[in-house]
């Protein structure tokens, strides 16, 4: 090897520009080991980051960047080389990560999602011209090394589960190094600086967090009393060694900021990285990181990272030709590659979390080594999909044991997904932080909750809210809360919340609200459930459709919130006539079911015997395949099951990944963007210049615009979304170069100032021409 053979070339310069295989080699290996350190596969890292790119050493790969011949394969041969040189299973690990670290991990003995097998590659690769042995010494990792490295294969080790666990880690290591060292070299070659990281450390947030604490000091109500107990008495457990906690503390009871205090004194005390809250709705995740940013004091030190902001970028690789073209679109691909979490706190969605841990894009793997070392907490735990529970708490579970993680089942109702709370296939050793959550229960009781037995019709329940100056109605779906709205438009107070409004638009209708209750103002508020976690309103009437009693303890969490009424608040549950058509998905109808069964037997819909018994039913009496149902891989070869699948596949490492990410989905029709023209009161009209900015900038220069957009982006079904754009209603925006990333509502009027976007009749005008 010499200096004339490159890793990268630079668009219209000299070779003397271009970035040698050794120097691209050496800095990827030390960066991947780095990022493996902390669960100790520094080596196996190391080595793969060594054998990535050896497969550029073919005179044909070298002619290629040249200009001067077709792309070739430059993957497979670090691949073989690695099974060649390093031991049982090490080998065939490190394999799988570097034969994918451009098109992603594929399934170990037989094709799917558009990749070949691993075996098949291996078969038919070379090793590449040069053994490893002729690369720079610090690059030479021994087979030794790497037999005795992987500490997270020890104690505990699950041989199907960890295995397939550790090839992903290990597989994040490898792509984020590489990105990261191939942006580095690009943005040096053009003097540019490259903004990453935050300065702040969990500790500076600590004591940020502390400042802000302090505020709350001196308060004596009852339930801020109450919060300051639960408070002091979480705090006081962050010594505690790493592994799996739960935080069972009722709605109302100060969880989330007691949370956030447990997990940044838990990290500066044992030298943990970062703190990621999981969340089950888009909605909260914006509500709960602009908590964490007031309280933290840093807008920088907090990423919020769900499907808005997420532009799903095109997996591939890195730039390596020299022309042009090639240069661009390696650089729009670094800069639309996913989120690497690089900050001290992340705030995401169970979605982005879950789905993330068993993908085998290298995009979505791409940050998973950030969750290593670092304070999982998962809020509203039972909220996790039946389907796929047993593989998310095997994730968990392996995080906890093998990766230094620790694990926070975060719940208002009690950890429905522990063994010690009567869950056979739950986590086990979980470890309460919350003092005595049945005194706390007792002690919180602010309402009485009520069963109406008749079902309510939308006009008989819009009739009671009409009644009360001060009321909540939380329903089962945008369309519901968009025709319940309509019913009660005309009156004084009438609001409404749901993800069919825009963030921004949200934002401003949440700070009206709490301004009007506050002022003692007539609010009658109709939403959806995005307002059952993280919102802290507080009425004194509300209404909940039937659904989990999980669900209910939520809305009953917005209800004389803080103890501030005479007497207790008013919870009504109710339900709707099946021929008024609001049937809520699948998944929630069985919960609504099944507590209307338990509501039969129990009067106090928030009692824990209550709530054990709803659990017994949905989670504890379950089989195994009804907690693990995701068909794995296509035809009668099809494996029923995640967990079964890998394990059906352990003997030689054979893991289906591709399959598994295909069959792994937290929602089954998931959400796609679209760009409102929401204009707030009193602001300028943004969404048409970054519309006009996205059409003319160049392809590298729109990840600015489209973090400026996401304030302005609704989520709506696929198949709605693609309807609007077929009737006119809607445009992709240079969809030659993004595909469908952008697509921005062009009839303007169907975004409504009272209910948002309305997409049910894409050809609707409010007047003869749009307003956008």
């Amino acid at each position: 090897m010499n200096s004339m053979i490159y890793a990268h070339s630079v668009p219209g310069k000299g070779e003397e520009w271009w970035e040698p295989l050794p120097a691209h080699l050496t800095a990827v290996a030390g960066r991947a080991g780095e990022f493996a350190a902390v669960f100790g596969g520094r080596e196996l890292a190391c080595a793969m980051g060594a054998l990535h790119d050896i497969g550029k050493l073919q005179a044909a790969f070298q002619a290629y960047i040249r200009g001067q011949g077709p792309s070739v394969d430059h993957s497979t041969a670090g691949a073989v080389l690695a099974e060649r040189r390093y031991p049982a299973p090490f080998g065939r690990m490190m394999a799988y990560g570097i034969a994918g670290h451009h098109a992603g991990l594929a399934n170990g003995a037989v094709a799917g999602g558009g990749l070949s097998a691993l075996k098949d590659r291996l078969a038919a690769g070379t090793a590449a011209p040069l053994p490893a042995s002729r690369l720079t010494p610090d690059l030479d990792v021994a087979p030794a090394a790497v037999a005795l490295a992987a500490p997270v294969l020890s104690a505990g080790f699950t041989h199907e589960f960890s295995a397939a666990f550790l090839i992903r880690m290990l597989f994040s290591c490898l792509v984020d190094a590489d990105r990261l060292e191939t942006e580095r070299f690009y943005a040096e070659r053009r003097n540019e600086k490259v903004e990453r990281g935050c300065a702040l450390t969990v500790a500076d947030l600590r004591d940020r967090l502390n400042a802000h604490l302090a505020e709350f000091d001196g308060r004596t109500g009852a339930v801020d009393t109450l919060r300051s107990e639960v408070l002091a008495a979480v705090r006081a457990r962050a010594g505690d060694e790493p592994g799996l906690f739960s935080l069972t503390v009722p709605t109302g009871g100060g969880k989330t900021l007691s949370s956030l205090a447990f997990a940044l004194d838990h990290a500066v005390r044992h030298g943990l990285r970062r703190v990621i809250y999981v969340i089950p709705f888009t909605s909260v995740v914006e509500q709960t990181a602009a908590v964490f940013r007031k309280a933290l004091g840093s807008d920088d030190a907090v990423l919020e990272h769900h499907s808005g902001f997420d532009f799903g970028p095109a997996d591939g690789g890195t730039p390596d030709k020299g022309n042009d073209d090639e240069g661009k679109d390696g650089a729009k691909k670094l800069r639309l590659a996913a989120e690497n979490w690089d900050r001290p706190v992340v705030v995401t969605t169970a979605v982005q979390f879950f789905e993330s841990l068993f993908s085998n894009r290298p995009s979505a793997c791409r940050k998973l080594h950030a969750i290593a070392g670092s304070v999982v907490i998962l809020d509203e735990a039972q909220t996790l999909p039946l389907t796929m529970l047993r593989p998310c708490l095997e994730a968990l579970r392996e995080l906890a044991r093998g990766y230094r993680s620790s694990v926070v089942l975060c719940t208002a109702t009690q950890p429905a997904v522990t063994v010690e709370a009567g869950f056979r296939n739950g986590l086990d050793k979980v470890r309460e932080l919350a003092p005595d959550p049945p005194e706390l229960y007792r002690r919180l009781k602010r309402v009485t909750v009520a069963t109406i037995a008749e079902p309510l019709s939308d006009e008989a329940l819009a009739d009671r809210l009409l009644d009360e100056p001060q009321a909540l109605c939380i329903v089962k779906s945008r369309r519901h809360a968009r025709d319940l709205l309509r019913r009660i438009a005309g009156a004084d107070g009438a609001r409404h919340l749901s993800t069919s409004l825009c963030a921004k638009h949200r934002r401003a209708e949440l700070a009206a609200i709490r301004e009007d209750l506050k002022a003692g103002r007539t609010v009658r508020l109709v939403a959806t459930s995005l307002v059952e976690a993280g919102v802290d309103f507080s009425f004194p009437t509300v209404y909940r459709a039937m659904a989990g009693l999980d669900s209910i303890a939520q809305a009953a969490g917005r209800c004389n919130r803080n103890g501030e009424l005479p007497e207790l608040g008013r919870v009504f549950v109710f339900t709707s006539p099946e021929n008024e058509g609001h049937r809520p998905p699948a998944e929630l109808a069985l919960f609504a079911r099944t507590a209307a069964d338990v509501l039969r037997t129990h009067d106090d819909p928030l009692a824990l015997d209550t709530l054990r018994a709803y659990f017994q039913q949905v989670y504890w009496l379950r089989g195994d395949e009804d907690l693990d149902a995701a068909k794995v891989g296509e035809g009668p070869d099809a494996i029923r099951g995640i967990l079964t699948a890998l394990c059906r596949h352990r003997t030689k490492h054979d893991f289906p990944f591709a399959d598994i990410a295909k069959a792994f989905r937290i929602i089954d029709s998931p959400l796609v963007p679209v760009i409102v023209p929401y204009r707030p009161a009193g602001e300028p009209d943004a969404v048409p210049r970054l519309l006009d900015a996205l059409r003319h900038a160049p392809a590298d220069k729109t990840g600015g615009i489209a973090r400026d957009l996401q304030p302005y982006l609704v989520q709506v079904p696929r198949a709605a979304r693609a309807g609007l754009v077929k009737a006119g209603a809607a445009e992709c925006i240079r969809s030659d170069e993004f595909g469908d990333q952008f697509v921005a509502l062009v009839n303007g009027d169907l975004y409504h100032p009272d209910v948002g976007l309305d997409w049910e009749d894409p050809t609707f005008r409010r007047f003869e021409t749009s307003i956008f």
